[in-house]
C-alpha cells in the first residue's frame, strides 16, 4: 500500500472506532442492554491503548492487575442478589452489575495481547507455536468450568436458602424457572484472585531459549531494568505514546494482516452467533434444558476443542511448519469443519405441538401467530387470558399454554405433582384417572427426537474437533506477518476488530433474526414485552444455521487471499536470503 492510501486507511480506522463506540453507547435502548454490554464498551475503550503501552512495560504484572480488576467486577455483579429485595424492579442496584461488568472488560484487556507476546518473545521460533497451544489448551478449562458452573447455578433457584424449593410449582425446564445466576461469580472472583498472584513474581524479560547458559545477558537485562526505570520512567511512557499512531500505520499497511482482519471479522461472528445461541437453539429445537445444554457443552465439546488446539500446536512443532503451511492447515481444518457443519440442517425435530401455536385444538398440525387461535369451542366460557404461560401436558401429546386454556375444572395435588382434571379440551381421556387429565410441564419429545439430538451432537464434536487443529497455525498467522515489534500491537488490533464488528453486532441481528420466529411472546406485568415463549423451531433452524453458514462461508475467500498473500511475501524472503548467502560466500572465496 502507498503512503497516502495508508494515512486514509489510518484516519478512517480511528474516526470508525471512536464514533462507533459513542454511536453504540448512545444506542443502547435499555437499562438491561446497557448492563450486558458495558463489558464490550470497558474492553474496547482500552484494548488498543493496553496492547500498545504493555508490550514496553512489565506484562506479567499488568495481566496480574488485570485479574484483580476482574476479580473485583465479578463480586460487585452478584451483590445486587444480597441487597435487593425479591423481585424489586425499582431497584438502583443495577448500577452494580454495570460497574462490575465494566471493570471486568478492563481487567480482560492485558491478557491476550501481552500473554501471548510475552510468550512468543522468548521462544524458540520453533517451540512458540506449541506454547501457544498450550496457553490456548489451558485456557479452554476456563469456559469449560464456567459450562459446568453454569449448569449446576441453572439448577438451583435463584431464592435458594430464601425460598422453600418443596414449595415451587416450576422445574428447571420451565421457561419461567431462573436459576442462582449470582453464584458463578462469586465462585469466579475468588478463582481470579487465586489466578492473579502469581504474575507478580515473574520477570518483566526473560532469556531467549538457547542463550539460558549466558551469565552475561540475564545480569546486564536485570541491571539495565533496575537502572533505567526508575529514572526514565516518564519519559518512556511520552516516547511510547509518540509512537502509537505511526505503529498503527504500519500495521494497518500490511495487507496480508488487513485481508486476515476482514476474514477473521466474518468468522468471529459465526462463531459468537453460534456460541450466543447454541444452548438456546439446543432448547427449542431438541427440548433440552437449559442447564442440559451448558452441561453438554462443557463436558463434550470443550475438552475436544482443547485437545484439537494442543495437537495442532504439537502439529507444528514436530513438523516444523512454515507460517504459509500453517495457514494451508488452517484452512483445511477449517473449511472441512464448515462442510461436516452442513448436515445439520438435516438434523431437526417437529415443532412442539401445543394447542392454538403449532397445532389447532382438533389436533391437525398448523403454524399461528393469531392470539384468537388459543381461544376454542371447548374453553370459550372459561373467561382464559391469552398472556398466561403455565403449560400442561396431555397424554395425547399436545401441550395446552395453561389449565384454563386446557378447559380444565378441578386439581388434585400440590406443587410439581399437581394434576387438572375435567379438561373439556383434551382429546383422548386418561387412562389413569378416568377422566380427561393434563399435569404440569410442556410435553417430552419422541424417541426421534432424541435420535437427532445424538445425531447433532456427534457431528458438533467431530467438527469442533477438526476445526480446533487449526486454530493454533491460524493464530501464528498474526504473530508472523508482521514485524516483531508489532506484535502485541496487532493481537490487540485483531481482538479489538472482532469484537467491535464480530462480538458486538452479532448476538444483535442473530437475536433479532431469531425473535422473528418466536411463536409466543411473554407478557409483562406493565403489558410491555417480555422474553419469547416458544419458537417454530422449523423457522429458528433454517435462520440460525443458514446465517452461521453465510458468514463462515464468505470469510474463506479473504483466507484464500492471505495465504496466496503470505506465499509472495515468504518466497521473496527466501530469495533474498538465498542471494545474501550468496554474496558472502564469494566474498570468502575472493
Amino acid at each position: 500500500m502507498d503512503s497516502t492510501t495508508c494515512e486514509e486507511n489510518l484516519t478512517s480506522f480511528l474516526m470508525f472506532y471512536f464514533g462507533y463506540i459513542i454511536l453504540y453507547v448512545y444506542n443502547i435502548p435499555r437499562i438491561d442492554s446497557l448492563i450486558s454490554e458495558c463489558f464490550s464498551v470497558g474492553n474496547l475503550l482500552f484494548l488498543a491503548v493496553v496492547s500498545h503501552f504493555g508490550a514496553r512495560l512489565h506484562r506479567p504484572r499488568l495481566i496480574g492487575m488485570g485479574c484483580f480488576l476482574m476479580a473485583i467486577g465479578s463480586a460487585l455483579t452478584g451483590l445486587p442478589h444480597f441487597f435487593m429485595r425479591l423481585w424489586d424492579t425499582g431497584s438502583s442496584m443495577w448500577i452494580y452489575v454495570f460497574l462490575g461488568n465494566a471493570l471486568r472488560g478492563i481487567g480482560e484487556t492485558p491478557i491476550t495481547p501481552l500473554g501471548i507476546s510475552y510468550i512468543d518473545d522468548f521462544a524458540k521460533a520453533e517451540n512458540s507455536a506449541f506454547y501457544i497451544s498450550c496457553l490456548q489448551t489451558i485456557t479452554l478449562l476456563g469456559p469449560m468450568f464456567g459450562f459446568l458452573l453454569g449448569s449446576m447455578c441453572a439448577n438451583l433457584y435463584v431464592d435458594i436458602g430464601f425460598v422453600s424449593v418443596d414449595s415451587l410449582t416450576i422445574t428447571p425446564q420451565d421457561a419461567r424457572w431462573v436459576g442462582a445466576w449470582w453464584l458463578g461469580f462469586f465462585v469466579s472472583s475468588a478463582i481470579l484472585v487465586l489466578a492473579g498472584v502469581p504474575f507478580w513474581f515473574l520477570p518483566r524479560s526473560l532469556p531467549r531459549q538457547g542463550e539460558e547458559g549466558n551469565e552475561n545477558f540475564n545480569v546486564d537485562q536485570g541491571n539495565k531494568e533496575q537502572s533505567v526505570l526508575p529514572n526514565t520512567h516518564s519519559v518512556k511512557l511520552a516516547n511510547i505514546a509518540k509512537g502509537f499512531l505511526p505503529s498503527l500505520k504500519r500495521l494497518l499497511c500490511t495487507p496480508a494482516y488487513f485481508l486476515l482482519l476482514c476474514g477473521i471479522v466474518l468468522k468471529f461472528s459465526s462463531f459468537i452467533g453460534l456460541l450466543t445461541f447454541k444452548a438456546k437453539y439446543m432448547e427449542q429445537q431438541f427440548g433440552q434444558s437449559a442447564s442440559r445444554a451448558n452441561f453438554l457443552i462443557g463436558v463434550l465439546i470443550l475438552p475436544v476443542v482443547a485437545v484439537g488446539i494442543f495437537l495442532g500446536g504439537l502439529l507444528m512443532k514436530r513438523y516444523k511448519l512454515s507460517v504459509v503451511a500453517g495457514a494451508q492447515l488452517s484452512f483445511i481444518t477449517s473449511f472441512t469443519a464448515f462442510l461436516l457443519l452442513l448436515f445439520h440442517f438435516s438434523t431437526k425435530c417437529d415443532n412442539l405441538p401445543v394447542a392454538g401455536l403449532t397445532v389447532s385444538y382438533n389436533g391437525t398440525p398448523e403454524i399461528s401467530h393469531d392470539e384468537h387461535s388459543l381461544m376454542s369451542q371447548c374453553n370459550q366460557d372459561c373467561s382464559c387470558s391469552t398472556s398466561e404461560w403455565d403449560p400442561v401436558c396431555s397424554d395425547s401429546g399436545i401441550t395446552y399454554m395453561s389449565p384454563c386454556l386446557a378447559g380444565c375444572t378441578t386439581f388434585t395435588g400440590k406443587g410439581k405433582n399437581t394434576v387438572f382434571h375435567n379438561c373439556s379440551c383434551v382429546l383422548t381421556p386418561s387412562p389413569v384417572e378416568g377422566s380427561r387429565s393434563v399435569s404440569l410441564g410442556q410435553c417430552p419429545r419422541g424417541p426421534r427426537c432424541t435420535w437427532s439430538f445424538t445425531s447433532y451432537m456427534a457431528v458438533t464434536v467431530l467438527s469442533s474437533f477438526i476445526n480446533s487443529l487449526g486454530t493454533t497455525p491460524g493464530y501464528m498467522i498474526t504473530i508472523r506477518c508482521i514485524t516483531p515489534e508489532l506484535k502485541s500491537l496487532a493481537l490487540g488490533i485483531q481482538t479489538l476488530v472482532m469484537r467491535t464488528l464480530g462480538g458486538i453486532p452479532a448476538p444483535v441481528y442473530f437475536g433479532a433474526l431469531i425473535d422473528s420466529t418466536c411463536l409466543k411472546w411473554r407478557v409483562k406485568s406493565c403489558g410491555g414485552r417480555g422474553a419469547c415463549r416458544m419458537y417454530d423451531s422449523n423457522m429458528y433452524r433454517v435462520i440460525f444455521l443458514s446465517l452461521t453458514t453465510c458468514l463462515s462461508g464468505c470469510s474463506y475467500f479473504f483466507i484464500i487471499a492471505v495465504i496466496v498473500l503470505l506465499r509472495k511475501q515468504f518466497r521473496k524472503e527466501e530469495v533474498k536470503a538465498l542471494q545474501q548467502t550468496a554474496s558472502k560466500q564469494n566474498e570468502t572465496k575472493l
